[in-house]
């Protein structure tokens, strides 16, 4: 299948998805909270994607789900928390998350070469759940990073929904590390994809940001959604002990799940690897791991 069409199936799974949602948060029944009655439209639209992925035995269905949610919820969150369209915080947390969405999103489509190809992790993880393989493409691939996204939307639903406090100087520090979080992944993306275009037999990145961090794009993600606790933390103070739990959620996934799995395959493929590893910081330029001896 070609990738067009492959995008086109794809987009109408998304369409669907979140038509489903849609009716749920216009006609469905209300619970007394909005948070949960978007987690509720969350988990369905999720529900739908996992439908898609498996009628075409592909779980790269879900992929972009995880830049076109965050968008969907805040929008919603805005127009139904009776915010106003004159509210400044509200359209900084909009910007930043729109231009990560379309950034991220956009490099998915890019990077998509079309339903002939999943993600090398998903048969992974259902060969290795066995006879129980369903069931964990359901839960290891849709609704955890599902739950994970919405845990770290939650500031965004204190700030758009909550009466909150006037905007201050913390509004305009998440805006601007919002902002280099997103600019950060652009650059390492580009920089990526030159390599990728250009490289030869063996080789292995260590050019621009990717000489300074292994994983550059990882860090501008979790840039990205602690500037969203930012947020959050501006519009409700009181709650400053819970709302970047999001984002060390996603510090957690990508220590411990994302970033070794990614170096294991890096090591298999290419042995020469081990020299980045042994130079280049992990994640932060200029942290480095300390070495026994």
């Amino acid at each position: 299948m070609s990738k067009g069409a492959s995008l086109g199936r794809i987009a109408v799974a998304y369409v669907v998805a979140f038509a489903a949602a849609t009716a749920w948060l216009v006609v469905g029944p209300d619970t007394p909270w909005l948070w949960l009655d978007a987690l509720i439209a969350d988990v369905i639209a999720t529900l739908l994607i996992f439908v898609a992925s498996r009628l075409h035995a592909n779980s790269s269905f879900y992929d972009a789900y995880w830049s076109v949610l965050p968008p969907y919820l805040a929008l919603y969150w805005w127009i139904a928390g009776g915010q106003g369209i004159g509210d400044v915080r509200a359209w900084l947390i909009l910007i930043v998350i729109v231009l990560w969405a379309v950034r991220l999103t956009g490099n998915w489509v890019y990077s998509f070469p079309g339903l002939h190809h999943e993600d090398w992790r998903y048969p992974m993880i259902r060969q290795q759940a066995g006879r129980h393989g369903t069931a964990a493409d359901l839960v290891a691939i849709h609704l955890i990073p599902t739950f994970q996204v919405f845990l770290g939307l939650l500031p965004v639903y204190v700030a758009l929904v909550r009466p909150a406090r006037g905007i201050g100087w913390l509004d305009w520090l998440a805006l601007v590390v919002g902002l280099g979080a997103v600019a950060l992944e652009l650059v390492a993306d580009t920089q990526m994809h030159r390599f990728v275009r250009t490289r030869q037999p063996g080789q292995v990145m260590d050019q621009g940001l990717w000489g300074r961090s292994r994983h550059p794009n990882y860090l501008g993600e979790i840039g990205f959604w602690f500037s969203l606790a930012l947020f959050g933390i501006s519009a409700s103070p009181h709650d400053w002990w819970w709302l970047p739990v999001g984002t060390l959620l996603m510090i957690a996934m990508f220590l411990g799940a994302s970033i070794p799995m990614m170096e294991k395959r890096s090591l298999e493929r290419r042995p020469t690897y081990q020299d980045v590893i042994d130079r280049v910081p992990k994640l932060v330029p200029g942290v480095r791991r300390r070495t026994s001896g």
